[in-house]
């Protein structure tokens, strides 16, 4: 098979960005992205896409076209947790891909790779498999290591592509088409190809390991807090071991249920307290003293990023408290830093 045209079910973070992409790189492949709600696909042909990414607006108006028939499909669809029957609140609902995987078998008359892009359960590809025509369609897995922010970085100089399928003739053969797809712009000695299974379980461990970091140098920063020590100094310690490396060894916190404001002006007035999470430059030139005018009284700060001037905050009233480094306060009235 010659691969002459790539279709992608589900226009949301990972579908988008990637078809842009395969578009980018692959002029001499036509590609479309198709998507269950109208509004998402008329903004992606639109000038305001529904989500931002540097430089994706650049690339899709580089790429936008249309498509007759895909050779090559891949399914990038929500697996959000359960919240009904067994497993619920803790297993993925693979409804969305088992309704696109019926989509594709319901309408695929010639053969086709469907490739499987989101992020689901070891052995989730034997549900699929079951669905499509196992005589035409041959399934495949490419897991994908995006970040929020840095989505057409990693998509156009990735550490690794991952190509998973079935150790028989076609899906070796549906390997080598993929890899053939990916050869246009990433080396060969980043794309490593294994079984089905492997590929789905690389994808988890990869999350799991990073997650352990995270949560290691987490419970380091509490100890730091209650020792004097530093957890940034600790962390750059840790991390000159070659053995370790310094990435993903930066203490912070994670927060739910997070409601979206305007501007941190319009977040501050009439809280208690505030907690930064990210490290904007934004957020290091802010006024605070307008932002503690329209606070409720006494105002409480947690810097969770470790980017503000603790004694000038202080100054004008705050009591500040930083992730991973003990303070030293100006006044012992903190009525909320022991709740934090």
């Amino acid at each position: 098979m010659v691969v002459k045209s790539i279709c992608c079910i589900g226009a949301g973070y990972v579908g988008g960005p990637t078809c842009s992409i395969i578009a980018y790189k692959c002029p001499h492949i036509k590609v479309v992205v198709t998507d269950k709600s109208p509004e998402r696909i008329k903004q992606w042909n639109s000038n305001k896409l529904p989500i931002y990414e540097p430089d994706l607006d650049n690339i899709v108006k580089t790429c936008q076209g249309a498509i007759q028939e895909a050779d090559i499909i891949f399914i990038s669809v929500n697996t959000p947790t359960k919240n009904y029957g067994f497993g619920k609140g803790r297993a993925a609902d693979l409804q969305y891909v088992e309704a696109a995987a019926r989509f594709i078998a319901e309408k695929a008359e010639t053969p086709k790779i469907v490739v499987e892009k989101s992020t689901v359960p070891v052995k989730a590809a034997e549900s699929i498999s079951r669905i499509l025509k196992a005589n035409i369609i041959q399934g495949a897995k490419v897991p994908e290591f995006l970040a929020e922010g840095t989505a057409i970085s990693d998509l156009l100089h990735p550490d690794r592509i991952l190509i998973g399928g079935e150790q028989t003739d076609e899906g070796r053969a549906a390997i080598e088409e993929l890899c053939c797809v990916y050869r246009n712009w990433i080396p060969d000695e980043r794309i490593i190809t294994m079984n089905t299974w492997s590929s789905e379980l690389s994808k988890l461990a990869a999350n799991a390991f990073l997650a352990q970091r995270i949560s290691s140098i987490n419970a380091i920063s509490a100890i730091c807090e209650s020792t004097g020590a530093d957890v940034s100094e600790v962390a750059n310690a840790i991390g000159s071991d070659s053995r370790i490396g310094p990435r993903f060894l930066q203490a912070s916190i994670v927060l739910n249920q997070v409601e979206i404001f305007q501007d941190a002006y319009s977040a501050a007035q009439d809280t208690h307290a505030i907690v930064i999470c990210t490290e904007w430059d934004e957020f290091k030139s802010l006024d605070y003293e307008q932002i503690y005018a329209s606070m409720l009284k006494p105002p409480f700060l947690f810097d969770g990023r470790r980017i503000v001037d603790i004694a000038r905050l202080e100054s004008i009233g705050f009591q500040v408290e930083v992730v991973g480094q003990k303070t030293t306060r100006q006044s012992l009235n903190r009525p909320y830093a022991d709740h934090i």
